[in-house]
Formats: structure tokens, sequence, C-alpha cells
């Protein structure tokens, strides 16, 4: 298993990060040019289904062993009243995810995917970034290895989920800090926030923009300055992931938000990435434009966990018992003609 020693590990492990399989891919491609249907009307379930291929390395992938982790976390910057709930709320999750009761534990029954959750330091949270860094550099590294170690090397698809009270202002405050833009254009309700709730998450990002204003100029200061375990955990999933030709499917705002660190370090490194949903935390649209990702879904969820990123897998399966099952023309004695005039 890959272990990361120091932070400046990261950019020679990005560069040595596997690329899509072009020669998949456009296997793939060929074969839903001789499917039973019109050419694309299937539309986005073709490209779906060609993306699989591609990391994959096969023409007509399959989905046998889909998995999701949760990771979750707690953040100190709750000090500035910037959470709906308490923060023992986080861990009251976990043993609910653990008994089976979630939203995300349903949805992963009714799509096949298996679900672990990995609480980071629950007791220790990160500290408040008004007033100092919320990881040192060794926390970070810790939580970027725990989530590089949750991710199972047969996995065929990954679906990353997270959960932590006050994690909504963390991700406004990582968007904030990597694209600019007024810290208001970030910040949502998250678990239900009121207008009070909400200016008091602003205040506390302006502060932590002014604090850190040193970091700005690198993704992973960032990361350390502002994010959270699970935040940092996520990054490393990913990175594992995309070592083991893994696809990924990122749920909403903050799971995207942390996501969006390593894009920004290298545009690429979310390549083998889908974003399952478009969440209904205002701050994500503008972030999906920034990483130039389009959803599979948008049913006004926000609720985390993984959720979105669970039902977004029933269409990725979709997409591939239509590549892997339908007949072709050949095998149907359909005309390639009429069928393209239909």
């Amino acid at each position: 298993m890959t272990k990361l020693d120091k932070l400046n590990d990261i950019s020679a492990l990005i560069a040595a990060l596997p690329t899509i399989d072009d020669t998949a891919h456009d296997a793939a491609t060929a074969h839903q040019t001789q499917l039973t249907k019109p050419p694309g009307s299937l539309g986005r379930l073709e490209e779906v289904a060609e993306f699989v291929a591609g990391w994959h390395a096969v023409a007509r992938p399959e989905i046998n062993q889909a998995r999701a982790i949760i990771f979750a976390g707690n953040h100190g910057v709750c000090a500035q009243g910037v959470n709906a709930f308490p923060q023992s709320v986080t861990a009251q999750m976990v043993a609910n995810f653990e008994a089976g009761g979630a939203a995300i534990n349903q949805l992963c029954k009714s799509v096949g995917a298996d679900l672990s959750v990995v609480p980071l330091e629950l007791d220790h949270p990160t500290k408040d970034f008004t007033q100092a860094p919320a990881l040192t550099e060794t926390e970070l590294l810790s939580a970027l290895n725990r989530g590089m170690a949750a991710v199972q090397s047969d996995t065929d698809i990954l679906i990353l989920g997270e959960m932590g009270i006050g994690n909504s202002t963390v991700a406004a405050a990582l968007c904030a800090a990597l694209y600019g833009g007024s810290s208001s254009d970030w910040v949502g309700p998250g678990t239900g926030a009121d207008a009070d709730g909400i200016a008091r998450k602003v205040t506390a990002i302006n502060a932590g923009l002014s604090r850190h204003h040193a970091a700005l100029g690198s993704p992973l200061a960032i990361l350390q300055a502002f994010g959270g375990y699970e935040q940092a955990a996520i990054c490393g999933a990913i990175l594992a992931a995309r070592m083991n030709r893994t696809p990924v499917i990122l749920d909403g705002f903050i799971c995207t938000a942390a996501a969006a660190v390593l894009h920004a370090t290298d545009e690429t490194t979310l390549d083998h990435c889908l974003v399952g949903h478009q969440s209904h935390e205002p701050g994500h649209r503008k972030l999906l434009d920034h990483l130039g990702k389009r959803p599979l879904l948008n049913l006004d969820m926000r609720l985390g966990e993984g959720t979105g990123a669970a039902l977004a897998l029933s269409v990725i399966r979709g997409a591939l018992a239509c590549h892997n099952g339908m007949a072709t023309f050949a095998e149907a004695g359909v005309s390639d003609a009429g069928a393209s005039n239909s």
C-alpha cells in the first residue's frame, strides 16, 4: 500500500497516476454504434459506459464490487457558532450508519454497494481555523493516509461521502480560498442554519481567509489551514482509487470541495471521478463550473453521507446494463439504417 511520508510526496504520486485506457474507451464507443438504437439516443448513459470502460481498461466493463466509504470528523470552527447541531451528533450518526439506520444505508442496499464508515479523531476536533491552521502537517498526512488505506483494490466503483457537524462551513472556506469571490457566494444553510447562522459562517470564513492569507497560493496549504480530517481522507481515497484505476462517484458540495483541492493541484487528478448529483447547497453549482464537471442527477438533495452519489450508481448500472446487454444490429437482424432513421 502506498503511504505518504511528507506532503511533497503528493506531487510525485500525482505525476505517476495511470490515465484512461484510450483503446478500451474507443472500443466501447465503437460497440455503442453497433447497438440497436439511434446513435447517441441514450445520451449520457453512453458516455458513462465509455468512461467506465476506459478506466476499467476493458470494452465491456462490469461492476461486481461497488463500495461506499463515509469519512467522519469534527471541526474546531464550530466554536464560532456556525453549526445548527452539536458536534456530538457526528458520533451519533456514525453509530447510526454502523447500525444500518441512515439514508445512505438504505440507498447502498438498493444499488448493491457495500458501506464502510471511517471515524477520524471524533474526540479531537480540528483547530478553529479563525485562530490557527485547522490541521498540523502530521494530522493532515495521517488523514490522507487513512483515506488511502480505506480503499480496497478489488473495488470496481467507489462512492465517497462524509459526515461532520460544521463541515459545510469548511467546504465553503475551501472554495473561497481556492477560487476567491465573496465568502457569501459559497455559504449555504448546511444542516439548517438560519440567516444569523449563515452570517456567522461568512464572518468565520472571512476571518480565516485573513489569518491564512499566506496559504492561499497552495492547495495543500489551504487544505491544512481550513480542512478537516474527513476532507483530507477523501483526497487520500481519491488518489488511492486512481492508482487502482477505480472510477469514483463524488457526492455533494462538501465531498466535491474536498476533491477540488486535488483539482487545484493538478487538473487531471479528478479525471476518474464523476459527480453523482448537484447539491441544493448554493455553492455547489459554482464549484462544479470551476471543476468542469456535470452531475448525473439534480434532486435538490443536501444530506451528504454519500446519498446522491449512491443514487447515481443506479444510473451507472443502467448505463452498463444497456452497454453490455443490448443486441447489436447484426445479432438482432435489425437494419442499421432503419434504426438510425427512427
